[in-house]
């Protein structure tokens, strides 16, 4: 089995998904199928690092929300950001499983 880079696949993966977010379901599947391709190793490692890919969107845009929410609005902004933060967490589950999917299917075909 020949091993890519986990890291990699999951980094460039998320990416995808956020390039490819106006397609609600298959962005998500088409980043994770990238990061499978990436990491390599068969269908449990890309379906892992697709999962991993979809669960850095949703924190890294919770965190943008927070942060700007705080500077632009004060405290105000900031807990409507930890709000939002709350809600891409609960989200991120969605663009992970499809994600997993993707990363698993990709795995598969890059082994």
């Amino acid at each position: 089995m020949a091993k890519g880079n986990f890291w990699l696949g999951a980094l460039v993966g998320f990416i995808v998904m956020i390039i490819l977010n106006f397609l609600p379901v298959l962005g998500p599947i088409i980043g994770g199928f990238v990061a499978g391709i990436i990491a390599r190793g068969g269908w449990w490692n890309g379906a892992k690092a697709g999962f991993v890919a979809g669960i850095f969107g949703a924190i890294v845009l919770g965190i943008i929300f927070t942060v700007g929410g705080m500077i632009f609005l004060g405290i105000f902004g900031f807990l409507g950001g930890l709000g939002l933060l709350v809600i891409f967490i609960a989200l991120a589950l969605y663009s992970a499983l499809l994600g997993l999917v993707g990363g698993a299917l990709g795995g598969l075909i890059a082994k």
